[in-house]
C-alpha cells in the first residue's frame, strides 16, 4: 500500500516563500511521476506542478518563475519550493503520485497554505 506524507505548509505573507516535501513509501520502484495540486472549496482543482522520474516539470502557468518542483534525496520524494507568493496561492495542497501517464492513483491528506498581510 503506498502512502503519500506531506509536510511543509503554513501561513505566509505575499511576496514570502515555503517549500513543501512529499514522500512516498510502499511504492514498488519509481512512480511515472509526483507533483502536487491544489484545491479550493468551490472552484476547481487546479494541477500546480509535475515531476517526471525522466526528470520533465510542468507548471502551470499562475505558478510559472515562482515555483521550483525538484526531487529530494530519496527515491520517490518531491519538493515544491514556493516563492513570491501571492493570496491567490492560498489552497490546499495535495501531493500525487501516479504510475502512468493519466491520472493520479495516490494522494495525500492536503496541507493548508495560506497566503495574507
Amino acid at each position: 500500500q503506498v502512502e503519500l506524507v506531506e509536510s511543509g505548509g503554513g501561513s505566509v505573507q505575499p511576496g514570502g516563500s515555503l517549500r513543501l516535501s512529499c514522500a512516498a513509501s510502499g511504492a514498488s520502484g519509481l512512480l511515472y511521476s509526483m507533483g502536487w495540486y491544489r484545491q479550493v472549496p468551490g472552484f476547481q482543482q487546479e494541477l500546480v506542478a509535475t515531476l517526471g522520474s525522466g526528470g520533465n516539470t510542468y507548471y502551470a502557468d499562475s505558478v510559472k518563475d515562482r515555483f521550483t518542483i525538484s526531487s529530494g534525496d530519496a527515491p520517490n520524494t518531491v519538493i515544491l519550493q514556493m516563492n513570491n507568493l501571492k493570496p491567490e496561492d492560498t489552497a490546499v495542497y495535495h501531493c500525487f503520485g501516479a504510475k502512468g501517464a493519466v491520472g493520479y492513483n495516490y494522494w495525500s491528506q492536503g496541507t493548508q497554505v495560506t497566503v495574507s498581510a
